[in-house]
């Protein structure tokens, strides 16, 4: 059975899935008010505010955690050393320390060490790669992800611990590489305060292929557009559609422009992530999104945030 902490926004998406998947036993929240909302929107469930007494639930064998990102590590690992298997939210911790650690501990207990990277499991996405892998794209030459929103979150104090682990994880997903190198970042502060709410990422893969990452907080209309250049072919996979999500572009020999639009299927990312945590749990295997990819990532956005805070632009 699973136990969940933190029951807020997107929480709230998980709980909807693991109760269709018939294991969430317990939901735990420190928030009164969101305990109350919980209660009355799933009447079935049980609830505590204490995250001890979901630790305590012998029945829970695996621990999904959807706090804010400053709180992953200490929970996660509060969770590992109660012996259960554990599915964080991106990212995984803030600092590379933190993410080994935990990535250490899974291993030595034998448990699973899974990180929300969303779209790892979007039916588009899967279908991006394969049409990469297969050479249809051609060689790859860059990739360019903007994903911007309005005011959605500022509880961070920098946008790309936000919404840039979707696109680290998604670029390195596609290019079948782990390692990359952050070649430039840099970051604005638009309301004059400390908080960086646009920035801009250069990252640099093997083989000489470069992808930029564009992240917003003050933009009212919502994005979350990749852009995969390759010899051959062009394809753009927009998110933001609720349908024709990835097409491909390229040039004829006449000068015209072909449009094409790929097959995928349609099931829901989010409940394939929740499915396969439990398969992992159930079956032992390696998760897709493990915490070697998440330590990847937190690798890129610690040492990203570091290069903006050195040179961070204020916008009075």
């Amino acid at each position: 059975m699973i136990g969940l902490i933190g029951a807020g926004r997107w929480g709230s998406n998980l709980i909807r899935n693991f109760l269709q998947l018939g294991v969430l036993s317990i939901v735990c929240d420190t928030n009164p008010n969101t305990v109350k909302r919980i209660a009355s929107q799933f009447p079935t469930l049980r609830l505590t505010e204490s995250f001890e007494d979901l630790l305590a639930d012998s029945n829970v064998n695996g621990v999904v955690i959807s706090t804010p990102s400053i709180t992953h590590h200490s929970l996660a690992k509060k969770a590992l050393l109660a012996g259960k298997n554990v599915y964080i939210e991106k990212p995984l911790a803030r600092n590379e320390e933190e993410a080994q650690e935990l990535i250490d501990l899974a291993n030595k207990l034998g448990l699973v060490l899974m990180v929300g990277h969303l779209l790892l499991y979007h039916p588009a996405v899967n279908k991006l790669k394969e049409l990469i892998t297969d050479g249809v794209l051609g060689q790859i030459r860059f990739l360019n992800s903007d994903r911007r929103n309005f005011g959605l979150s500022r509880m961070d104090t920098n946008v790309i611990w936000d919404l840039a682990p979707h696109d680290l994880s998604m670029i390195s997903y596609l290019l079948g590489q782990e390692t990359v190198e952050l070649v430039d970042a840099n970051g604005f502060s638009t309301s004059g305060d400390e908080v960086i709410d646009v920035a801009h990422l250069d990252i640099k893969f093997p083989n000489e292929v470069y992808a930029h990452i564009h992240n917003s907080w003050i933009d009212p209309q919502k994005q979350c557009l990749l852009t995969v250049n390759g010899s051959k072919k062009t394809a753009v996979l927009n998110d933001t559609r609720s349908e024709r999500k990835l097409e491909l572009y390229s040039i004829l020999p006449d000068g015209r422009v072909l449009h094409e639009q790929p097959v995928y299927g349609d099931e829901e990312p989010l409940h394939l992530e929740c499915k396969h945590f439990l398969e992992c749990i159930s079956d032992g295997i390696k998760p897709l999104s493990d915490g070697i990819g998440g330590y990847q990532v937190v690798k890129i956005l610690e040492e990203a945030d570091i290069m903006m805070r050195s040179r961070t632009n204020r916008c009075n």
